[in-house]
């Protein structure tokens, strides 16, 4: 859900006390499990099923 509220790499990793790269990682894989390329998309398709 942060990524749909749009917070950054490093305002999610600061927020849940993860390293940078584990979020990074965590991001990378919500992108290839929902078939999106970028952030914005990933809201687009997170507000349609609000």
């Amino acid at each position: 859900m942060l990524l749909a509220y749009g917070r950054t790499l490093s305002i999610i990793a600061r927020d849940l006390q993860i390293a940078k790269g584990t979020a990074r990682t965590h991001i990378e894989n919500i992108y290839r499990k929902l078939d999106v390329h970028k952030q914005q998309e990933l809201i687009d398709l997170v507000e349609t099923y609000e």
